[in-house]
């Protein structure tokens, strides 16, 4: 299932290559003119009309490539937590795990619970400190949704 940032980025990098190709060859039209006036003021219009619009289609075809780029890779880093708002695996705002046990990371400013795909596997996750949620130096992990309660 496409997710919403990879139906943004196909078009986004299809439109960055189409504007880097246009400019491509509107800059070397406009060469091509420059090069066979020998006058200053006959060279203006072929800079004006060629070479200077093309210039911009480059820079605005790297600038839509680089977006399309970064959302398409930050959809490949969503995928192996199942981040992704269209993950059918489960509700769109639901918790992505559902465990009773919290964990955290000593020196982290999050608590998990202990299927949260950001803890799970590590070995330097230990049981939650009453002590740190209650004065306020942990949060809730936004991705598991632990309860308030910590267990």
């Amino acid at each position: 299932m496409r997710t919403a940032r990879q139906r943004i980025a196909h078009p986004v990098l299809w439109a960055g290559r189409l504007a880097l190709a246009a400019g491509a060859v509107l800059c070397v039209i406009g060469w091509y003119g420059v090069s066979g006036e020998r006058h200053a003021e006959r060279q203006l219009p072929y800079l004006a009309s060629g070479t200077i619009p093309g210039a911009a289609l480059i820079v605005a075809g790297a600038v839509l490539l680089a977006h399309g780029r970064g959302a398409s890779a930050a959809t490949r880093a969503e995928e192996p937590y199942g981040l992704s708002a269209g993950d059918p695996g489960r509700p769109a705002d639901g918790p992505v795990a559902v465990g009773g046990e919290m964990l955290m990371v000593p020196g982290g400013t999050l608590w998990h619970r202990a299927d949260c795909p950001l803890v799970a596997g590590k070995a330097e996750a230990v049981p939650v400190d009453e002590k740190l949620v209650a004065g306020g130096g942990l949060g809730p992990c936004p991705i598991c949704e632990p309860a308030e309660e910590t267990g």
